[in-house]
């Protein structure tokens, strides 16, 4: 994956943050994100790729753009040819109440490395790099913060997990205070919610619960640039979504996914992709005031004095 793309992708994120920033705390949920939609298809037209929306706005029948199988970039055949992952506004409940942590979100990796998720639900667990390689979404919230716990070194009680504010998660918030464990809800915004945990000046150390799966992508792609690690499940509503995910290529929908499987990647690209993705899949391009914006962008500006 050429670096290049990915500092010329900063612009599709920069656009669509600065076009849903623009109608900000207007109460109008759908003006943000088709404002957000309108100022990311148009910058595509600027890139040079061959790129195709695996994770995207919905079905062609559902989206009049950036829908998912859509054609973007101004590429040819000289030109990679990339999936892409992308939400032009995550967090547009957030945008439309002028609320913090609203992103631009976008991946691209080469072609047939991001999970083609549909668009249902997915249980997920994600923590940050001292606690990789702790974490069995198929374990109960209490095992899992004993064995996060015990890879940082800390007790449980000096645990916080971010979880989203649903009553599908009442039983999951009972179990984790009874384990001790501190909690932060929050109304939307997984994507940066799991991203968070890979920054300790966050105070965030796991996110669990049910959320979208194709933001659960798109977090992984950032959380394996940063890091850190993820474990996802899909949680079907009804037979009509489970013949879609087997329709696009998961056959068994109680498998657990891990992060590589979430978001691979070829070692020869890894570095890249660390270089671009926390920009990008991590969403940089976020609204002014936002601390994990903040976080990323001193990240970014490392890696490049590293280089």
């Amino acid at each position: 994956m050429d670096r290049n793309i990915g500092l010329e992708a900063v612009r599709l994120t920069e656009a669509a943050a600065i076009a849903s920033a623009r109608v900000m705390g207007r109460g109008d949920e759908k003006l943000a994100d088709q404002a957000a939609v309108d100022a990311m298809r148009k910058a595509f037209n600027q890139l040079n790729i061959r790129g195709t929306i695996v994770i995207g706005e919905g079905e062609r029948d559902e989206a009049p753009m950036l829908y998912i199988g859509e054609k973007v970039g101004k590429g040819d055949a000289a030109d990679p040819e990339v999936d892409i992952a992308l939400d032009p506004l995550e967090g547009t409940t957030i945008t439309a109440t002028g609320g913090p942590n609203a992103l631009s979100v976008i991946a691209m990796s080469d072609k047939g490395n991001l999970l083609n998720a549909p668009d249902t639900y997915m249980d997920k667990i994600a923590v940050g790099p001292s606690a990789r390689g702790a974490i069995d979404i198929e374990k109960s919230p209490s095992q899992n913060l004993r064995a996060i716990a015990d890879r940082k070194g800390v007790y449980v009680d000096d645990l916080t997990v971010i979880i989203l504010n649903r009553p599908r998660h009442e039983k999951l918030v009972s179990e984790v205070r009874a384990t001790g464990a501190r909690i932060k809800l929050i109304g939307d915004g997984d994507v940066s919610a799991a991203i968070s945990t890979c920054f300790p000046e966050t105070g965030v150390d796991v996110l669990m619960g049910i959320g979208g799966a194709p933001e659960g992508v798109i977090a992984a792609a950032a959380v394996r640039c940063i890091g850190g690690d993820m474990q996802g499940r899909l949680k079907t509503r009804n037979d009509k979504e489970i013949e879609r995910a087997k329709k696009m290529g998961i056959p068994d929908v109680n498998k657990v996914f891990t992060l590589e499987e979430l978001a691979r990647v070829r070692s020869e690209t890894l570095h890249a992709m660390n270089f671009w993705l926390p920009l990008l899949a991590a969403a940089v391009s976020s609204y002014a005031g936002s601390r994990l914006a903040a976080l990323l962008k001193r990240r970014y500006e490392t890696t490049s004095a590293a280089e």
